[in-house]
């Protein structure tokens, strides 16, 4: 039975109460089927919010939650604190972008070598694990930009070890973490033997075992290295190299559609704000030149 209007239902209402048991009748034949129409809208909206297709931004939302993956050993962007959980800049990052949709962030671990078949592969729907921006990996997954940080690569070296330029290392062998963007051209460049390994605690043990003469990292790692009374004996006496941009992913389909957008969106204000900046300082890292260089570019020109 079609719905009546509501300002007719209020008037009709009005005459039928006072015309005694039809009238009564009636008003309650009117008030079930407005119950059925309102039920069956409501079923019928429910059914339609559900359907999300391919659209990963309606599936978040109607899943309640965002799944990030991001790593569990690399202090002090993204990493396991003694509860089990996630901590860390990239984290920070992460739960931001969840609560601007309203949902739980689950944060699901992953490593250099396997962080972009799972979002490939949807077991992910956000890439954030310290991922520079490069073009081979633009095949694999895509980078939402403004990226949202940066870095590139050095040697970590016990003092003992004399190299003050790269060619000094040639034919010697580092340790890197398996799939980092840098390995490669290490090796090309400076003829660097890398022995890889699944992640920071195993590249340390392998160094400490005398199986390579350093390690091959990012300069944002070995600078908070540098930092830690642990690592006293060690230096990074080389020059920076490939200076790079990191870029959170979402997968190729996500890239130019709302989830894509929606991201893209919360970093760009974020570097507006101040607030990648400050998350910086909050996890104990000193502010970068990318970071302040991309704050100065986007802030408010009337702040």
């Amino acid at each position: 039975m079609p719905s009546p209007h509501p300002t007719a239902t209020a008037s009709s209402a009005d005459h039928l109460a006072n015309s005694g048991m039809e009238g009564r009748n009636m008003i309650k034949q009117l008030v079930i089927a407005l119950a059925a129409g309102v039920a069956t809208l409501a079923s019928l909206t429910s059914a339609n919010a559900l359907d999300c297709g391919a659209d990963t931004l309606c599936t978040i939302r109607e899943g309640g939650v965002l799944r990030i993956g991001t790593k569990d050993d690399y202090k002090p962007w993204s990493y396991r604190a003694s509860d089990g959980s996630f901590k860390g800049m990239e984290v920070d990052i992460g739960n931001r972008i969840a609560e601007a949709l309203g949902v739980k962030a689950e944060f699901v671990k992953v490593t250099s070598a396997n962080r972009f078949e799972f979002l490939a592969q949807g077991q992910i729907d956000l890439m954030i694990a310290s991922a520079s921006d490069t073009a081979e990996r633009r095949k694999i997954v895509a980078f939402v930009h403004p990226n949202y940080y940066s870095s590139g690569y050095t040697a970590f070296l016990p003092e003992a070890v004399t190299a003050t330029d790269w060619s000094q290392l040639s034919g010697q062998t580092l340790c890197a973490a398996q799939g980092a963007w840098y390995n490669k051209p290490a090796q090309e460049t400076f003829g660097i033997n890398v022995l890889a390994f699944a992640g920071s605690a195993e590249t340390e043990a392998a160094m400490q075992q005398g199986r390579c003469v350093g390690l091959l990292e990012d300069d944002n790692k070995i600078n908070v290295r540098l930092s830690d009374p642990k690592w006293a004996d060690f230096k990074a006496p080389l020059p920076v190299q490939a200076v790079t941009p990191w870029g959170m992913a979402v997968r190729h389909d996500d890239r130019f559609a709302p989830f894509g957008y929606f991201v893209a969106g919360v970093i760009s204000e974020m570097h507006r704000s101040g607030d990648l900046l400050k998350l910086e300082t909050d996890n104990g890292i000193k502010n970068s030149a990318f970071l302040q260089q991309m704050h100065d570019a986007l802030k408010d020109h009337i702040d």
